[in-house]
């Protein structure tokens, strides 16, 4: 404790040597101070308060008609691009600053000043915000700050010209794909035209068409070969029987025979319904029946005819006749079908090669007139939707500004803080004063103690010298600390005169 008040003590006697120094430093830096916090312009702030009202009923009854705009992120983007350069420029031009600039680094001078001075507050939260900004002259802040709340307002107006823009865009879009939807229509219907007969039916491609014609084909083939054979059974049938109006044969009875005869019959019907007419079971069986027939015949032959001329009549006879009849007319209607099939596998055939590369034309032109269609009814579907939505903004109020409180011309000033600058002046002289003196007894020393001249020279002190001033030298003294005591409550006056001045008038310095 003892050395930190030894500390002291040598600090304040080295200031005290040169107090002079000390006092005309800090009266030069406080009056040159003080006069430029004086001379220092009025700034006047402006400013004006809107609310932003984002919240509207429509916005749940037309959910899902229409594309809602995002009211928050737009009043987010005009609050964050109102200071843009574009719109300070546009405020430079409302308010007639443009015209002081003469150069281009004047006019950016200024567009600088505008943004560095220009503020906005407010929170989403309470969609209330702020638009403040300082100048030298109170009308001109309130023109700013006008001009800025009229550009915040108009940025929601803004956003059905971009609606109208969208549905501009989107009418040119749609035009085009008129023009697409016609080619597309003249080129489909030119081709179907050009290859008609030879494109796929509906659900069905040329392998389809050939494998069901080719089944046809062999179902109509598979009913004439059973045709054919049942009306030759016919006939066999009706070789053995008399025709009408001639004398016949006198009817043998042998019914062994006709029995064999019969059964044979069947069998060979039987035989001829699953295999051909040159498998061994139905050659063997036609022989055996034609030697059953010979032998009938040859017994008829051996035996008088008889004179009664409906002896030969058979009623068996007239219905086979009728059977043959039919027979005849099913084997003339498949053999048509058969013909018919015949020809259209023999048609597919010639057209294999050029049907695929058809179905590939007909399918990419297709596909583009779908494509094309689908894009067209999506850009209808889209251009009423973004009419109604640009409705929905400009017409329905669904963005609405109100002013709180309008831009007035402030009547008092609002900075500079000059009872602030003028103590901060003051305190700044003061340690200016302190400062030079400390800092001249450290380039100019001079021992102020025995005991600094012992630690700094190491030598023991034997003694000391006081000295005796005279009267004249004691009146001297006496004078010039007066004058110290003057210039410091001079100094001290001085303040107190000018922040008595600043609080009583304080838009008149």
């Amino acid at each position: 404790m003892a050395e930190i008040t030894a500390s002291i003590l040598t600090f304040l006697k080295a200031i005290g040597k040169y107090r002079w120094h000390a006092v005309f430093i800090t009266w030069a830096v406080a009056v040159v101070g003080w006069a430029v916090v004086l001379k220092l312009p009025n700034q006047y702030e402006t400013s004006a308060r809107v609310y932003v009202d984002t919240q509207s009923i429509l916005k749940p009854l037309l959910s899902g008609m229409t594309t809602l705009p995002n009211i928050e992120q737009q009043v987010m983007f005009m609050r964050g691009t109102l200071i843009s350069r574009p719109n300070v420029e546009r405020v430079m031009r409302m308010v007639d600053l443009d015209v002081k600039a003469t150069t281009t680094k004047e006019h950016d001078e200024i567009v600088d000043e505008l943004m560095s001075q220009i503020k906005i507050g407010g929170t989403e939260r309470d969609d209330i915000y702020t638009i403040s900004y300082t100048a030298p002259d109170p009308k001109l802040g309130k023109d700013v700050v006008q001009a800025l709340l009229t550009i915040f307002v108009e940025g929601g107006a803004g956003k059905k010209q971009d609606s109208d823009k969208a549905v501009q865009f989107i009418d040119d879009q749609i035009r085009n794909y008129e023009q697409k939807l016609s080619a597309a229509e003249n080129s489909l219907k030119e081709f179907k035209i050009r290859h008609v007969g030879m494109l796929p039916s509906e659900g069905a491609d040329f392998g389809s068409r050939m494998l069901s014609t080719s089944d046809a084909l062999n179902s109509a083939r598979l009913e004439l070969s059973e045709a054919v054979q049942a009306r030759n059974a016919i006939r066999r049938q009706i070789s053995g029987e008399s025709k009408p109006g001639e004398t016949s044969a006198p009817v043998i009875n042998n019914p062994e025979l006709d029995e064999r005869i019969t059964a044979t019959t069947k069998a060979l019907d039987v035989l001829r319904t699953q295999y051909t007419e040159a498998h061994p079971d139905i050659v063997a069986n036609s022989r055996l029946l034609e030697q059953l027939l010979a032998r009938k015949r040859d017994e008829a032959k051996n035996t008088k005819r008889s004179a009664d001329p409906g002896a030969g009549y058979s009623p068996m006879f007239q219905q086979l006749n009728v059977s043959l009849s039919e027979a005849e007319a099913r084997v003339a209607s498949l053999q048509a079908r058969v013909n018919e099939y015949s020809s259209r596998v023999a048609q597919l055939r010639t057209q294999s090669t050029l049907a695929p590369e058809i179905e590939a034309q007909l399918a990419q032109l297709n596909r583009d007139y779908e494509v094309n269609r689908d894009n067209y009814q999506k850009l209808v579907e889209r251009r009423e939707s973004a009419k109604l939505s640009g409705d929905l903004s400009s017409v329905t109020d669904m963005l609405t500004f109100r002013v709180i409180d309008p831009p007035t011309a402030p009547l008092l000033p609002s900075g500079p803080n000059r009872l602030r600058l003028f103590s901060l002046v003051f305190a700044a002289a003061l340690g200016a004063g302190l400062a030079a003196a400390f800092l001249m007894s450290q380039l100019r020393p001079t021992f102020l103690s025995q005991a600094a001249l012992r630690d700094a020279t190491g030598l023991p002190i034997l003694g000391s010298i006081s000295m005796n001033w005279t009267g004249e030298q004691t009146v001297r003294r006496k004078r010039r600390l007066l004058a110290l005591g003057a210039a410091i409550l001079l100094l001290l006056a001085l303040y107190g005169a000018g922040v008595t001045a600043i609080l009583v008038r304080p838009n008149g310095l």
